[in-house]
């Protein structure tokens, strides 16, 4: 279990402080994200989203979908029905004007349902994918073994994770970029101090490689593995059911 919350000393458990951190810095975010990463969160969803391609999944399921900007991507291997769920009212309005804006609200529907506790029957989608999201669950192994109940025998599930580069000149600009500017930058934008400084604190905090991959396979996913992105600096944690 993950206890690094946004807000600690604050008496509300991370479910409900993360949900609330989200709506916090929802009108920001966007803005925040593609300029702290350079705009490379956009390929590194490209990635992921064209792992499924040789299945060809006609329903997909992203959870912790946010501004929905995963589920967007997902779009473009051309799926029947796209789904995205997440507890921050305030990011899902957001991503809805984008999806009316790009006339796809035939294809993506928003609706919002906690990650942990999916709103959806068994064996119900072809694909799930989650970006940046796991390490803001209560319980990732619960929310992992949600995702695996969702997903059709041989669905497949992509995770889109930060992790800590290797490599000792990327490690040392790495840390110094997100541990110092990402959480200046990110309160002087958001107003919102805490949030940038979380980001840090779970990225650090949170398992990766072989331990997140075990974290998958204790919820049922099989065939696992993680492909390395942008000198490890984020990571695709693959798998079917």
């Amino acid at each position: 279990m993950n206890h690094t919350v946004p807000y600690p000393g604050v008496e509300r458990d991370k479910k409900q402080q993360v949900s609330e951190m989200f709506n916090r810095i929802a009108f920001s975010y966007d803005f925040l994200n593609h300029f702290l990463s350079a705009g490379i969160d956009k390929h590194w969803r490209k990635i992921a989203v064209r792992m499924f391609s040789p299945s060809k999944p006609k329903t997909i399921l992203d959870v912790a979908t946010g501004t929905a900007d995963f589920a967007i991507e997902a779009n473009s291997i051309h799926p029947e029905k796209i789904i995205g769920v997440d507890l921050a009212e305030n990011m899902l309005e957001i991503g809805e004007k984008k999806i009316r804006k790009m006339n796809l609200e035939k294809i993506i529907s928003l609706k919002q349902a906690d990650s942990e506790a999916l709103p959806f029957s068994d064996n119900n989608f072809d694909a799930v994918t989650i970006g940046f999201g796991v390490r803001n669950f209560m319980n990732p192994v619960k929310g992992l073994t949600e995702m695996h109940r969702v997903l059709k025998p041989g669905g497949q599930i992509a995770v889109l994770e930060f992790s800590k580069p290797k490599n000792f000149l990327v490690k040392g600009i790495f840390n110094f970029y997100f541990k110092r500017l990402c959480p200046l930058i990110g309160a002087l934008v958001s107003k919102d101090k805490n949030a940038y400084q979380y980001l840090h604190d779970s990225v650090k905090n949170f398992p990766e490689g072989r331990e997140f991959l075990n974290m998958m396979e204790t919820a049922g996913f099989k065939n696992t593995f993680q492909r390395k992105l942008t000198f490890g600096i984020a990571s695709v944690y693959f798998g079917a059911k």
